[in-house]
C-alpha cells in the first residue's frame, strides 16, 4: 500500500515531487486505445467526447469508468451518468488513501488531522443519491454538483464561486449557503418552490482554480482565465439544449466575465452577485447576448473595494453601477457578502426566478423603476 500511495502522489518522498493521482491516470490513457482505436485526449471538444462514447457498448464505456475514473469523471461531453459512477469510484479511492494517511506516523499531527477532514469530505460526497459532476483531489482540489437531473431538465443553473473555493469548502456544515454545495442546493429547492414539478437542475460548479484568500491572485485574472476557459468546457459539455443561467459570486463573476464574449446561444443570463468587476467597463463590452444581472447587499464589503483596471491589477468598472449597464436587483435579506443564497432574502428568489426563466417577477434594487424585460417579446429564444 505504501508504493501505491507513493506512486499515486499521496505520500511524497524524495526529491523530485511524484505525479499526482489524477496524472498518472492521464498519461495511462493518453497511451491505451480501445479495440484498436487511441482515446481522445481530455482536451477535445466536448462533441467529439460525446461522439465517441456515443460508439461505444456499454461495457465498454463501464470499462473505461472503472479503470480511469479520475479521467471518465472530469471528462465533458462524457455521459453524465457515467461521470456520477466515476466519481463515485474516485471518491472512495480518495477516501480510503486519506484514512490511510490519518495513521501515517511520518505524518505531522497537523498532516492527519488534515487528512482526517478530507477524508471526512469525501465520505460526505459519497452520500447516497448525491450526483458529483467532476472531481479531482489534487493539490486544493477540485469538484463540481448536480441538483436534479440534467437529461431530463428544461433549465439548468451553474454556480460559480469565489476565493477560498476547494474540497475543503465545496461544503460547510456551519454557515451552509456560503459554500458551493449549499448554494446550489438552497437555489434549487428555491426554483422547485416557485415551480413544483418544474423540472431544472442547478450545478455547484466549483472546477476551477480559485484564488487562496483575498491576496494578489484574486487581485488579477490569470486564476479567471484558467477557469474561464474550463467553464467553457463545462458548459459545452452539458447535456440537451436546455437554456442556462450563470450565478456568479465574488471572483467567480470574474471568470464569467472573462468567458462571456465566448459563450454559447443557450447561455441566456448571468448574474451576480458581490462583484469585484467582470474585467469589463460596460455590458457592452463583455460581448454577450445573454442578459446580465448584477446585485450588491447594502452591508458587502465589496462595495468598499476600488473597482478598477490597471493592467494586470483589477477587475474593471463596478457591474452595479447604474453606468456599466447591467439589470439591478434586490438583494434584502442576503446578509453581507456571502449571503446571497440566503433562504428568505430577495437575493435568492430573484436567482431563482431567472433560473426558471421567470424574468419578469423579479425585484429591483432600491431606487431602481425597472430591471426586468417587461415586455414578453424580449425574452430570450420567447422562453
Amino acid at each position: 500500500m505504501f508504493l501505491v500511495l507513493v506512486t499515486a502522489g499521496w505520500i511524497v518522498s524524495g526529491a523530485a515531487a511524484s505525479p499526482d493521482v489524477y496524472e498518472l491516470q492521464l498519461g495511462r490513457w493518453e497511451r491505451a486505445s480501445l479495440a484498436g482505436r487511441p482515446l481522445p485526449s481530455p482536451d477535445a471538444p466536448p462533441e467529439r467526447i460525446a461522439g465517441f462514447f456515443a460508439g461505444l457498448t456499454a461495457g465498454q464505456r463501464e470499462g473505461l469508468a472503472r479503470d480511469y475514473p479520475l479521467v471518465v469523471g472530469n471528462l465533458p461531453g462524457a455521459p453524465v451518468s457515467l461521470r456520477y459512477r466515476a466519481n463515485r469510484r474516485a471518491l472512495a479511492e480518495a477516501r480510503d488513501a486519506e484514512r490511510e494517511r490519518m495513521h501515517d506516523e511520518r505524518l505531522s499531527a497537523t498532516g492527519q488531522r488534515e487528512a482526517g477532514r478530507l477524508m471526512h469530505r469525501f465520505e460526505s460526497m459519497l452520500a447516497p443519491g448525491r450526483q458529483i459532476l467532476s472531481f479531482d483531489p489534487t493539490g486544493r482540489g477540485r469538484a463540481a454538483e448536480v441538483f436534479g437531473d440534467l437529461a431530463t431538465a428544461r433549465r439548468i443553473s451553474l454556480v460559480v464561486p469565489g476565493v477560498d473555493t476547494e474540497l475543503l469548502t465545496f461544503e460547510k456544515t456551519q454557515r451552509k449557503y456560503t459554500a458551493p454545495s449549499g448554494m446550489a442546493e438552497a437555489l434549487y429547492q428555491e426554483e422547485q418552490a416557485l415551480g413544483p414539478g418544474e423540472s431544472t437542475a442547478v450545478i455547484a460548479w466549483a472546477d476551477y482554480e480559485t484564488p487562496p484568500g483575498l491576496g494578489m491572485s484574486a487581485a488579477t485574472a490569470h486564476l479567471a482565465g484558467a477557469g474561464a476557459d474550463r467553464l467553457l468546457a463545462a458548459v459545452a459539455g452539458l447535456p440537451g439544449r436546455a437554456p442556462v443561467s450563470l450565478f456568479c459570486h465574488s471572483y467567480g463573476s470574474v471568470v464569467c466575465g472573462v468567458a462571456a464574449p465566448d459563450l454559447p446561444a443557450r447561455v441566456t443570463d448571468i448574474a451576480v452577485a458581490g462583484s469585484p468587476g467582470m474585467r469589463a467597463s460596460d455590458v457592452a463590452d463583455l460581448e454577450t447576448g445573454a442578459r446580465v444581472w448584477a446585485m450588491r447587499d447594502e452591508d458587502d464589503w465589496i462595495g468598499e473595494v476600488p473597482h478598477l483596471e490597471i493592467g494586470p491589477f483589477g477587475h474593471g468598472n463596478d457591474p452595479y453601477d447604474a453606468d456599466f449597464g447591467a439589470r439591478l436587483l434586490s438583494s434584502e435579506g442576503a446578509e453581507g457578502h456571502s449571503g446571497y443564497f440566503t433562504p428568505g432574502a430577495d437575493s435568492l428568489r430573484n436567482m431563482a426566478l431567472i433560473g426558471a426563466g421567470s424574468v419578469n417577477e423579479v425585484s429591483c434594487a432600491p431606487g431602481v423603476e425597472s430591471c426586468a424585460p417587461l415586455d414578453p417579446c424580449a425574452l430570450i429564444g420567447g422562453l
